[in-house]
């Protein structure tokens, strides 16, 4: 009820409260915008300048995001101390009208049908509950959406009401003038995504490679001429299921190799070349990468699982492989996207042949990407003999050589119990230009009192707990180090 006679009003909205008309772009209060998008939300900065009175005042500033977090504005300017701030986002409409209106009276304007004449009866709203009850010559009524030409006029706009999003702000200036000052705060509503279009000569052993950056703009709001950067990089945020270090895509190898791409924390920056202006409910497209000659090759692979027989031949999966430094023509890193891969067939007609999906990936990596199922190129495993064996077969297999002296003996073990001795190695890779240090945790260890013993490691490790062991791995810049470790188990 409430979506129909919102659109009522809006057809015959009164002069006094009418919107820009559309040949009138109305003037934008922002500044000079720098806007850091990230994945799901951005970083907006906008410098303004405020003409200011010496001590306290209350200043306004609109055109901020409607999807903003009031919680992380800041407010930048020398001899200013912010005391108060407040964010207006209940904004203009002939719904909020009618809600802020509740207890007051309107006119409502009805025109005959007949004689074109128009009758205006003063009105007081009672209540907007899913429909406008109002009292009117002593009576209540309910304004309908029936097709009669009714128009309401209000005697002015709430002061709360807002034609566009603003941020309140109350200033404590040291002195009067003008004041340059920086607004910034993050919002939600703006966030990018990259895809890549591949088309892959196999003959050449080569691949054209082109990227895309789609922004899209929800936050309602319109950003004018802005300088943009794109951010690449996982952020922990609160309330978010936290990632897996597993990739169910396409694989890479971390790489080492040396980028220009801009790095702060453990972000990339991709700024665009000029600056552009973002529409509010705007999907925006915008050229990141094109790079001719990039070196690829196909690879086949099929993983087999324990005992995974098969009564039938099983395709394999084609992969894509590539590597993202220069040596291979590329050499630069690239964030996470869908790669869609082409090929020319005989006559020279570009084919689609798959597509999947590439995690955050550093410059000199080596990348992989499944693209298709290979059906003229298949596997079967089989299983050619799988027997029972004796109690006495498994003693037998617990005897082993050692060599003494330069003399061979064998020496048989009784087995009370079974134990497993377990050499891990792991690998770190460093792709940043700085060294760190990686904690790594090994859990699951169930404790001493089930045997538990850890008999040698190349770094010294920490024990807190009886099932978690600590290390400290040192990674040089752009490098790789190792852990290993040796455990002692009865499990």
């Amino acid at each position: 009820m409430r979506q129909s006679w919102a659109a009522m009003a809006l057809a015959l909205w009164p002069a006094g409260v009418a919107a820009q008309p559309v040949s009138g772009q109305p003037v934008s209060g922002q500044g000079d915008v720098r806007i850091t998008v990230y994945a799901d939300q951005a970083l907006v900065e906008d410098r303004r300048s405020l003409n200011l009175p010496a001590g306290i005042s209350r200043q306004e500033f609109p055109d901020v995001s409607a999807t903003i977090r009031p919680e992380t504005v800041t407010l930048g300017g020398t001899g200013i101390e912010v005391v108060e701030q407040n964010f207006d986002y209940d904004l203009l409409s002939p719904d909020s009208l009618m809600r802020k209106a509740e207890g007051q009276s309107i006119t409502l304007v009805r025109t005959n049908q007949a004689t074109g004449a128009e009758t205006k009866d003063s009105a007081k709203v009672l209540a907007v509950n899913g429909g406008v009850v109002l009292e009117t010559g002593g009576h209540v009524e309910i304004l309908r959406d029936d097709g009669l030409p009714v128009r309401v006029i209000f005697d002015r706009i709430p002061p709360n009401l807002r034609a566009r999003p603003t941020l309140s702000v109350t200033l404590d200036a040291a002195r009067a003038g003008v004041q340059p000052v920086t607004l910034s705060y993050l919002t939600s509503g703006l966030a990018w995504k990259a895809d890549y279009v591949g088309l892959f000569d196999e003959a050449r052993g080569q691949m054209d490679l082109q990227g895309w950056v789609t922004l899209t703009n929800s936050t309602g709001t319109e950003f004018r001429d802005a300088q943009l950067t794109l951010a690449a990089g996982d952020l922990m945020k609160l309330q978010q299921p936290r990632r897996r270090n597993a990739n169910q895509y396409g694989a890479s190898r971390p790489g080492d190799g040396e980028s220009n791409e801009q790095a702060v924390g453990d972000l990339y920056l991709y700024p665009l070349a000029a600056r552009t202006t973002v529409a509010s409910n705007q999907k925006k497209q915008v050229s990141f990468l094109d790079a001719a000659g990039v070196a690829a090759k196909r690879l086949y692979r099929f993983d087999c699982d324990w005992l995974c027989e098969a009564d039938e031949a099983q395709a394999v999966t084609s992969i894509l492989y590539f590597g993202t430094g220069s040596k291979g023509g590329l050499g630069r890193a690239l964030p996470a996207g869908i790669v869609r891969v082409y090929m020319r067939d005989a006559g020279g007609k570009t084919r689609f042949v798959g597509e999947n999906r590439i995690e955050h990936t550093t410059a000199g990596s080596d990348v992989e990407l499944p693209t298709a199922l290979a059906f003229d190129v298949k596997l079967r495993p089989v299983v050619v003999k799988r027997e029972r064996i004796t109690a006495q077969d498994w003693e037998n297999a617990a005897q082993y050589r050692i060599v003494e002296n330069g003399a061979v003996q064998t020496v048989t073990v009784q087995r009370q119990r079974e134990f497993y001795r377990t050499q891990m190695k792991f690998i770190v890779t460093n792709a940043r230009p700085q060294a760190v240090t990686v904690e790594l945790r090994q859990t699951g260890l169930q404790g001493w009192r089930e045997a538990t013993r850890i008999t040698a490691e190349s770094i010294k490790g920490s024990q807190d707990r009886s099932d978690v062991r600590e290390w400290q791995v040192p990674v040089p810049a752009r490098g790789t180090a190792e852990l290993n470790v040796t455990y002692l188990t009865a499990f």
